[in-house]
């Protein structure tokens, strides 16, 4: 399986077990923006025991899953790991965390046609957004080029405003600017 028939294939065992959830972090940027290689796929999940349970044992056969660990990471509000046997190809589900922002960037979550299926992605702006924060706290350079990348592809489509008000919240005010300079919509 490739990277992208993984992603499907955990997304339709998300959607089976009544999980909603939406892919997020590089996919998602590959979705809007300008495709670049990534080594894993990050998912938000709004989970609880119950369906946690179930999932593990739908994941079983085809991929490595501690239990345990994600019963622990759903305690912590954090996030837990699957690998696929076949391809190594390794899932990460980051457990929705309760601030406005990621509450409010999932409930904008939009479908897509992946891969001949329907799944639930992050959108543009939600991503940059995102992608803005990671590069904040890592200070990486590639989530900001991902974050330009989607917002050179975006282009007028992008709610600017939306973008002001949440990058204030999120502290990454400066880098939203440098990324509009970059994309030539700063003022």
């Amino acid at each position: 399986m490739t990277p992208e028939e993984v992603l499907g294939a955990v997304a339709a065992k998300l959607e089976q077990n009544g999980i909603a959830y939406m892919i997020a972090g590089s996919f998602a940027s590959n979705l809007h923006g300008m495709p670049r290689t990534t080594h894993d796929a990050d998912i938000v999940v709004e989970i609880d025991e119950p369906r946690l349970q179930k999932f593990s044992h739908a994941l079983a056969e085809e991929f490595y899953f501690d239990l345990d660990a994600a019963r622990d990471a759903l305690a912590r509000n954090s996030m837990f790991s699957t690998i696929h046997y076949d391809s190594g190809f390794k899932v990460d589900f980051i457990v929705l965390k309760q601030r406005p922002f990621s509450r409010t960037e999932f409930q904008r979550r939009t479908t897509a046609n992946y891969l001949g299926r329907r799944c639930w992605f992050a959108t543009a702006e939600d991503t940059i957004l995102a992608k803005l924060e990671w590069s904040k706290l890592s200070e990486s350079e590639r989530q900001f080029n991902d974050a330009v990348g989607t917002a050179k592809v975006q282009g007028k489509a992008l709610d600017i405003d939306y973008l002001r008000r949440w990058s204030k919240d999120l502290q990454t005010d400066d880098l939203l600017h440098r990324l509009l300079q970059e994309i030539g919509a700063a003022p």
